[in-house]
């Protein structure tokens, strides 16, 4: 029974990190079946903090690349002996630790699953959210991948931060805002026609004065997308204000640039002959 399983795994998690925990409890809580338990045990101590000071420095982000698979051998039902492990890399001072585990966080969610991916992923993924572009980075090239096992409230949460990966700590970064272009193609799937008018539309928007031409590529068809995924919605008043905002906006710009974007916005997927031809 699944649900068990996982009401068992929360509930051992919980008791792992407790304080009142004596050291040979805290010990059992990691004891599982399926590997030699010496070899997890010496798998888990290389995670040491001193222990990576004094023997190698790479050591703690070996270990963070290699968890998922060492998650994916014991099973979400052992996830217990590992969660304290991976809290302790998601806050190491490297930030390629930090880094190596934003990359892989998706993949780490799809073995634990829906539940403990809300319990125990979710506060380590908002965590890299916050963190330094190189780890954001890591979350941002799979946002779609991780948002789509997340419930549908969970999910929406998400909707007010997308904003914030306009904002990056070197303005020059270029690559981060065409990452962002292409996640939010994908995540128009994921929204309704009002969350995608509300607020991936003032996004895709920004994203299409891009000073970079190939961030406005990009963006010009996530714009056609969008256009197209309104308009197969049954509220039809989305589309309509979106076309007219695209027309004030770009068609009827004074600067040149602007009347060229509505060009290649339209020219992308034949942007008028879906809706009109």
């Amino acid at each position: 029974n699944m649900d068990s399983t996982l009401h068992y795994i929360h509930n051992d998690s919980d008791l792992s990190t407790n304080s009142s925990f004596s050291p040979e409890e805290e010990r059992k809580s990691k004891v599982q079946d399926v590997v030699p338990q010496a070899l997890l045990d010496q798998y888990l101590s290389m995670t040491d903090p001193s222990r990576a000071q004094t023997v190698d420095t790479e050591i703690a982000k070996h270990c963070a690349y290699s968890l998922p698979g060492v998650a994916l051998t014991l099973g979400r039902q052992n996830w217990h002996c590992l969660k304290d492990t991976y809290e302790t890399l998601a806050s190491d001072m490297q930030w390629k630790v930090r880094r190596t585990l934003a990359f892989s966080i998706h993949e780490l969610a799809v073995i634990l699953g829906d539940q403990l991916t809300a319990g125990d992923l979710v506060p380590v993924f908002n965590g890299f959210l916050k963190d330094l572009d190189e780890v954001r980075i890591g979350v941002l090239k799979h946002l779609h991948d991780f948002l789509k096992l997340l419930h549908l409230d969970k999910r929406r949460e998400y909707l007010y931060q997308l904003q914030e990966f306009l904002v990056t700590d070197n303005s020059r970064n270029w690559r981060f805002r065409a990452e962002l272009a292409e996640q939010l193609i994908l995540l128009l799937d994921l929204y309704s026609a009002r969350d995608i008018y509300d607020y991936l539309r003032p996004i895709a928007f920004s994203l299409c004065a891009d000073k970079v031409s190939s961030v406005r590529w990009i963006s010009y068809k996530l714009v056609s997308e969008m256009v197209k995924k309104l308009y197969m919605a049954s509220t039809s008043t989305f589309v309509i204000d979106l076309m007219n905002e695209l027309v004030e906006k770009f068609c009827r710009c004074r600067k040149w640039s602007g009347r060229q974007t509505f060009v290649f916005i339209c020219q992308v997927k034949c942007l008028f002959v879906h809706l009109f031809g």
